[in-house]
């Protein structure tokens, strides 16, 4: 089914809607959870969460492209997960050493004028990717949105694993200018 036919379904109330995503991008979005849970029973948890979430918002939303609607909302909601249950245990894992790594260039939400601007550096952070040499956004995109291993970035993409550190060191260093630039960091 054609993703404008399910987003119909959604705005008739139609409860196949939410079968048919599942049968389009149930598997999408379990990988995209996976990666960031790594169990089993919480994917299984987050997807029933994203479809209800959908649900929710579809109407009155309409989204543009429905795989990555979709697949933000179970992104999110992973993450939301993953730090509800692992907020007191720090270290040792995939995502903590994602954040960590973006720590540097990306600031902190600690009071109100920070959230206020959170929608406005998602759009810089958006338009900064979409700029990016193709390889360059596929390696970004992939470490810090599908949070996967470096090791797994450089095979889909025919790297090393050192030549990936790199590269994600310098778009750091890239981003890392650009939000100086837009007054998003203190220099």
């Amino acid at each position: 089914m054609r993703d404008e036919e399910i987003i119909e379904l959604y705005f008739k109330r139609d409860e196949r809607a939410i079968e048919e995503t599942d049968n389009k991008y149930g598997d999408y979005c379990a990988s995209i959870a996976d990666k960031i849970l790594k169990n089993e029973l919480d994917v299984e948890e987050c997807l029933d969460d994203t479809y209800l979430r959908v649900w929710n918002v579809i109407p009155p939303t309409r989204p543009e492209i429905f795989r990555i609607f979709i697949g933000k909302i179970t992104r999110n909601l992973a993450f939301d997960r993953y730090e509800k249950f692992h907020a007191k245990k720090r270290g040792g894992g995939n995502i903590e050493e994602v954040l960590d790594e973006l720590q540097e260039c990306i600031p902190a939400n600690h009071n109100v004028e920070q959230s206020i601007l959170a929608n406005e550096l998602s759009s810089i952070i958006n338009d900064f990717v979409k700029n990016l040499p193709e390889k360059e956004a596929l390696i970004f995109v992939g470490r810090y949105f599908y949070t996967e291993d470096i090791s797994a970035i450089g095979k889909r993409l025919g790297m090393t694993n050192n030549n990936v550190s790199v590269t994600l060191n310098r778009i750091r260093a890239k981003l890392q200018k650009r939000l100086l630039k837009e007054g998003y960091l203190a220099s």
